[in-house]
């Protein structure tokens, strides 16, 4: 059974994470071996556009349009 893009599992996203170290953009097939590698069910076309969405995120990220979050500290003594 196919799994949605829209609902990643935490062991796809990491092993979609791994396969994107290990496939580089130049590699032949890139989004098929990616897809067969992250597992659940993914196409190609559902790697690449969550692929899309990880380099918006990047980019929000690193242009400061995410606040940090406000982490509270816990005192332990």
């Amino acid at each position: 059974m196919a799994s949605s893009s829209s609902s990643w599992t935490a062991e796809e996203s990491k092993a979609f994470e791994r396969a994107l170290a290990v496939y580089d953009k130049d590699t032949p097939d890139r989004w098929h071996k990616v897809a067969r590698a992250t597992g659940g069910g993914k196409t190609p076309e559902e790697v690449k556009k969550q692929y899309k969405l990880l380099v918006k995120d990047v980019k929000n990220i690193e242009s400061g349009q995410v606040p940090f979050p406000n982490y509270t500290t816990i005192d332990t003594d």
